[in-house]
C-alpha cells in the first residue's frame, strides 16, 4: 500500500497566508483588536529598539574613551618603578609611554568607528579620549625630563656654551668648616 501517494489524501494542511489580504479572511478580528493599532505597536517597538541601540553605543563609546586612564595609572607606576637613572629598562619604558599615546591619537577615528550613528554624539567621548592620551604623553615627556634626556638649557643645543651651573652641592660625610 502506498502511503501519501495518490490524489485523495486524508490529512492535508494548507499553509497559504491569508493575513496579507484582509478581504480573503473568513474569520473576523476579535473584539478590541484593530490592525492599525498593531502596526503602530510595531513602529514604536522598532523606535524603542533603535533608541536602546543608540544608548548602548553611547555607553560603549564612553567606556572606550575612559580606557586610557587605566593605562595611564599602569604606565605611571612602571615609570616610577624604573627609577631615575638612565639605563635600558627606564629608556624602554619611557619610549613605550611616549609611543602608545601617539599611536592612539593617530587612530581616534578608527577607535570610534563602530559607534558612529546619527543619534549618538561622539564629540564628548573623543575629547576625553584625546585628553587622556595627551596626559599620558605629558607623563612620558616628564619622565624624559627627569632622566635628563630633554634639552632644556642653551648649552644642550650649542656646544660652545658652558654647561649650566649646578644649583645644589652635596658633599661627603665630613663637615665643611
Amino acid at each position: 500500500m502506498d502511503k501519501g501517494k495518490g490524489s485523495g489524501r486524508r490529512w492535508a494542511v494548507d499553509f497559504i497566508d491569508n493575513s496579507t489580504n484582509p478581504s480573503s479572511r473568513d474569520i473576523p478580528d476579535p473584539l478590541g483588536f484593530s490592525r492599525s493599532s498593531h502596526d503602530q505597536d510595531d513602529s514604536t517597538l522598532s523606535k524603542q529598539k533603535k533608541d536602546a541601540e543608540a544608548n548602548w553605543k553611547s555607553q560603549k563609546a564612553w567606556e572606550v574613551a575612559q580606557a586610557p586612564s587605566k593605562n595611564l595609572l599602569m604606565m605611571g607606576f612602571m615609570m616610577w618603578m624604573a627609577g631615575s637613572t638612565v639605563h635600558l629598562f627606564s629608556i624602554g619604558i619611557t619610549f613605550s609611554a611616549l609611543w602608545q599615546p601617539i599611536s592612539a591619537l593617530q587612530g581616534v577615528g578608527k577607535v570610534f568607528e563602530p559607534y558612529k550613528d546619527g543619534r549618538v554624539d561622539l564629540l564628548g567621548p573623543k575629547l576625553l579620549y584625546i585628553a587622556l592620551n595627551l596626559a599620558a604623553l605629558a607623563l612620558g615627556v616628564w619622565k624624559l625630563n627627569t632622566l635628563g634626556l630633554l634639552p632644556t638649557h642653551a648649552s644642550d643645543w650649542v656646544s660652545s656654551l658652558p654647561p649650566a651651573q649646578e644649583v645644589e652641592y652635596s658633599g661627603g660625610g665630613l663637615p665643611l668648616y
